[in-house]
């Protein structure tokens, strides 16, 4: 069962940086466009950064 949460963060983690970065593409196309950020690129960059370090935590707090 170890082994398989191993195999599990790296993919957490990766899709959390990749919703980070589409949310932050999509608020500098949103600004770009229509000179406002909008609340769904916001919610992306904000839900990746909580998932990231949820993430980052549950690894630092299981035991060896």
């Amino acid at each position: 069962m170890n082994k398989e949460t191993q195999q599990k963060s790296p993919v957490q983690r990766t899709l959390s940086i990749v919703l980070i970065t589409v949310g932050l593409m999509l608020m500098i196309f949103m600004i770009t466009v229509e000179d406002e950020p909008g609340a769904i690129p916001l919610f992306m960059i904000l839900s990746g950064i909580v998932w990231f370090y949820k993430t980052r935590l549950r690894n630092k707090m299981k035991p060896s």
